[in-house]
């Protein structure tokens, strides 16, 4: 196995960024990973003076797949996560649904003891570690490791966990894959900006999916096939999703509109991912066990 530093962090996902490592197609990579302060955040309370803004959901990478090109897909399979054993979340006036409530940023250290998160007023809850930002190198310019896109990147996606798949769609050579911002626990929104924030490790397989036309990211889970859609607005990325479903059922299974319209209205679920970021991300699941019926694969 290819294991790569946290030290080999990156702030945004691009074209030009050097390979930090390279690995070939089936190959398998360890990346360790910072929380998304960078490890800034050390004690609970105000916001520190020294924190730097500008280090902020670092990903670790970006790693270079060999036979991955334009117009692939790249296929990443979450073989495991593991995180710290402590954990940040923070609540400000400049992120976060709930930031007209707070009047300066607030940093809470989150203790994790045998798989369970200590909330305080003496709330347990057992983990459920997932990644924040995975994606690869965009077309066009930088993007950001803190804002999401067609790329992948910061999809605060609770599916994106141990055993699921992620499909990215590839636009530069090598694929250019990146991946950090761990979290321990999240809930879907991610309301105030962050989740149980962790550093960690990740392992990941890649290969890649020829013949699968994407143009946003996928995500499959044992249960689930989801398409995920960003947008500036959560109705613009709800209805991204849904179309999006619509289309991969027509053209990978052969539905016809009226079908699978129906069919995504009765069993599909339409969900919030995140809310905070630059871009909103939605995502549309359909269970697998209801798309076997129809003998074909998804994906």
């Amino acid at each position: 196995m290819i294991r790569l530093s946290r030290e080999r962090s990156v702030y945004s996902l691009s074209a030009d960024a050097p390979p930090a490592v390279r690995v070939r197609l089936g190959e398998t990579v360890e990346l360790e990973t910072a929380d998304c302060f960078a490890g800034q955040v050390v004690a609970p309370g105000r916001a520190p003076a020294a924190i730097d803004g500008e280090r902020i959901n670092p990903a670790t990478g970006p790693v270079f797949v060999e036979g991955a090109g334009p117009g692939d897909v790249l296929a990443v399979f979450v073989e495991r996560i593991e995180v710290a054993g402590r954990g940040v979340m923070a609540v400000s006036p400049e992120f976060g649904v709930t930031r007209d409530r707070f009047r300066e940023t607030v940093f809470e250290v989150v203790e994790i003891e045998q798989g369970i998160v200590m909330l305080r007023g003496g709330v347990r809850v057992p983990i459920e570690p997932m990644i924040g930002v995975i994606g690869v190198a965009p077309s066009g310019a930088p993007v950001a490791c803190g804002s999401p896109g067609a790329h992948g990147g910061n999809m605060d996606t609770r599916l994106i966990g141990e055993g699921a798949t992620v499909y990215l769609p590839v636009s530069a050579p090598g694929a250019l894959l990146a991946a950090g911002d761990l979290q321990a626990l999240m809930g879907d929104g991610e309301i105030c900006g962050t989740g149980v924030e962790v550093a960690g490790r990740v392992t990941l397989r890649v290969d890649v999916r020829r013949g699968l036309e994407v143009t946003n990211p996928l995500v499959e889970t044992p249960e689930v096939v989801a398409t995920i859609a960003l947008a500036e607005t959560l109705d613009e990325a709800a209805d991204r999703a849904t179309l999006d479903m619509a289309e991969l059922l027509a053209t990978r299974l052969g539905l016809p509109a009226a079908q699978a319209s129906m069919l995504m209205s009765a069993a599909g679920r339409l969900r919030v991912s995140q809310v905070v970021d630059p871009l909103k991300t939605a995502r549309f699941e359909m269970p697998k066990a209801i798309l076997a019926s129809f003998g074909g694969d998804l994906i």
